[in-house]
């Protein structure tokens, strides 16, 4: 698989988790900061698999 469809899905991915942050702020904090820790790993994630 080439390096750029592994960043791209994992930078889709992140932002499905980070639009499931927004949706679950107002009843599920604590899931929406799980949520977020999760963006959190697959952004870092694709910046690492792109260096």
């Amino acid at each position: 698989m080439p390096k750029e469809i592994a960043v791209i899905g994992l930078v889709v991915l992140a932002g499905f988790l980070v639009g499931g942050v927004y949706a679950a702020w107002k009843t599920a904090k604590v899931f929406a900061v799980l949520l977020g820790l999760l963006a959190a790993l697959a952004i870092g994630g694709a910046v690492a698999w792109m260096l």
